[in-house]
């Protein structure tokens, strides 16, 4: 007479199942929360130059720095938004393209990405996961994009 459990061979199987499952969705899990991290620091990126188009507008010129306008506000990796008022900008302290050339003429305003790392040029390997804000506002992502 069968008892009612399972065999050792059945939740080695089970097991198995499991296991493939787990291997699949991790990784999708994990893509996905990435991509929606980058989606709010574009946001946040579009926000605050909203904010610094308004300040600027008001005042004909842009803040020094970026906590007037932003506070204490911080990217999905729990990084301060980094900012350049390019009126105040050396030309070694500009973000550049892989060409060299200045990313904007106004002000420089990205996230440092995940590894809160980066460095002015942005064929650097610190700088590639750096959400930026490009040719003046007219692109706003991923700096490997770019």
């Amino acid at each position: 007479m069968r008892g009612g459990g399972f065999t050792l061979v059945e939740l080695m199987i089970t097991v198995a199942i499991v296991t493939i499952l787990a291997a699949v969705a991790i990784p999708s899990y994990t893509s996905a929360m990435d991509k929606g991290r980058v989606s709010v620091a574009k946001r946040d990126l579009l926000d605050l130059q909203t904010r610094l188009d308004r300040y600027f507008t008001r005042y004909n010129t842009y803040p020094a720095a970026l906590a007037p306008i932003a506070g204490d506000l911080l990217d999905p990796w729990g990084h301060p938004y980094q900012y350049l008022s390019m009126e105040n900008a050396s030309v070694g302290e500009k973000r550049k393209d892989k060409s060299l050339h200045p990313l904007n003429s106004d002000y420089d305003l990205y996230s440092m990405g995940p590894d809160g790392r980066s460095v002015s040029p942005l064929t650097a390997k610190a700088s590639r996961d750096d959400i930026i804000r490009a040719n003046n506002g007219g692109f706003i992502g991923v700096a490997e994009d770019y």
